[in-house]
């Protein structure tokens, strides 16, 4: 495969939402959809900060997403996501180095993300951008629906 011209955009709930989730449902490995991804989630989402959830996009076809948050102190991202047969395209690199961007925009000094530790090829692309496991941080969750 020759390498795809693709656009890199923000997210819009009207136009990408179906087709974003049918790509997360896509992902084989490291990628949940779970309550948090239900319409009315990702509108509480863009509510506050809609230009950190991005799309990349060849020919109306989203293949590449990256949510990222910023609590006004620490930044966050998740759902970095790239279509099987577009990967090794530079596609989240883009998407990771954007979201990146607009995150030290804000003031963000610092950020996390979170892997499933079986997904060693998205650890070895975090480390391989300036990322490292931070082994002293221990991660809790507490989910808050039924």
């Amino acid at each position: 495969m020759t390498k795809p011209q693709f656009t890199v955009r923000e997210f819009s709930f009207a136009d990408d939402y179906d087709r974003t989730i049918e790509l997360w449902r896509s992902i084989e490995t490291g990628m949940n959809v779970g309550p948090s991804d239900a319409p009315e989630e990702i509108q509480k989402k863009l509510e506050r900060d809609p230009d950190l959830f991005l799309v990349a996009e060849v020919s109306s076809e989203i293949i590449g997403t990256v949510i990222g948050a910023f609590d006004g102190r620490r930044g966050m991202i998740y759902h970095l996501a790239v279509h099987k047969n577009y990967r090794r395209h530079g596609i989240g690199i883009q998407l990771l180095s954007e979201v990146e961007k607009r995150l030290q925009a804000k003031g963000c000094l610092k950020c996390y993300l979170h892997v499933l530790e079986e997904n060693t090829e998205a650890i070895q692309f975090y480390k391989n951008r300036g990322w490292r496991h931070a082994q002293e941080d221990v991660v809790f969750a507490k989910e808050f629906y039924q």
